[in-house]
């Protein structure tokens, strides 16, 4: 048995347009009749990367993340272009930023990290077979790459080194993947 919770749009606009986020502020009917205003964040999507190295090392960037005020470890990722694939999101943000190319892709899943405030949808893929090319890092765009055994990795997340959800799913999705022998 299942129930439809199901809300439809009544009104949408644009609460605020930035240069790469827009809020909306939506009017909504509500399963029962009754009426509510929905904000959120409208997200072009992304797509993260798992660089994993065949001796189980994985590729990290350490870059300062404006909104927390910190410097953060995380796997590479980077936003969609318009009507770009996001394999090709994918392959463009590795070069980009780590200067590497992987021989192997495959795609992991589709997540959506804040769902009670973004439409935002993330493309996971692991990449395999790394071959070093050269950074080509975006104007305006500053990190540096670290490889890191996964099992030190790991241990970053429980001392609280690494703290980024979608890079801690990624390492333990690393974990399980390397115990499967994939």
């Amino acid at each position: 048995m299942s129930s439809d919770f199901t809300e439809k749009k009544v009104t949408s606009r644009a609460a605020f347009r930035g240069r790469m986020l827009k809020v909306n502020a939506d009017e909504v009917t509500l399963p029962d009749g009754g009426r509510a205003f929905r904000e959120y964040v409208v997200h072009p999507g992304a797509a993260i990367i798992l660089p994993l190295f065949d001796d189980g090392s994985v590729l990290l960037e350490r870059q300062f993340r404006y909104p927390v005020g910190l410097h953060l470890y995380e796997l590479p990722a980077g936003k969609l272009e318009h009507g770009e694939a996001s394999i090709e999101t994918a392959k463009r943000e590795l070069l980009e930023e780590t200067g590497y190319v992987a021989a192997e892709w495959r795609e992991l899943a589709l997540l959506h990290p804040c769902i009670g405030y973004s439409d935002e949808h993330i493309d996971f893929f692991l990449a395999r077979k790394l071959d070093f090319k050269g950074a080509k890092l975006d104007e305006g765009e500053f990190l540096e790459t670290l490889r890191v055994p996964l099992s030190e990795a790991v241990d970053w997340i429980r001392r609280g080194r690494i703290t980024d959800a979608k890079t801690i799913l990624g390492l333990f999705w690393a974990e399980k993947l390397l115990k499967e022998n994939w």
